[in-house]
């Protein structure tokens, strides 16, 4: 979509990029992670874009490599760009909080959602995403064999 004034606005200040988690109300902390968890797997740009390359994202640790595989179409597309990096984060992050032992969905305090491994060491997955996103690299079934190594 082409909007001059937003457009104009990008160019100044760079896309916006990011996601931010916040949690309202009564549930458990259990609850509210489970929650968390199933919203962060949401993922849908990628599962969508994946899709349609024909290759279905089953929450595997393979789907990382058949994402690695897919051609980038969407790079110079600046609006998906960075919604695309988002989601492919947070699927890196999904599938290391379910395939890692020890691995936790972790928020800081400014919202973002972090990978946080039983060794202690946190993960910025949505910016590993970005970079897989705009750039290829890192490749994300090498970056979680790494996560998943330390």
């Amino acid at each position: 979509m082409k909007i001059p004034f937003v457009d104009n606005w990008r160019r100044k200040h760079g896309a916006a990029f990011g996601v931010a988690v916040v949690s309202v109300g009564d549930e458990s902390d259990e609850e509210r992670a489970a929650g968390v968890a199933e919203l962060l797997a949401e993922c849908e740009l990628l599962r969508s874009q994946a899709h349609g390359e024909g290759v279905e994202l089953d929450d595997s640790v393979g789907s990382l490599a058949a994402l690695d595989q897919l051609v980038p179409r969407w790079r110079g597309d600046e609006e998906v760009l960075p919604w695309l990096g988002n989601d492919a984060g947070l699927y890196l992050g999904t599938i290391m909080v379910r395939h890692v032992v020890g691995a936790s969905w972790v928020i800081w305090p400014n919202g973002q959602p972090v990978v946080r491994l039983e060794s202690g060491r946190e993960i910025d997955v949505v910016e590993a995403g970005h970079a897989w996103a705009e750039s290829g690299a890192p490749e994300l079934s090498q970056f979680y064999a790494e996560a998943a190594e330390s």
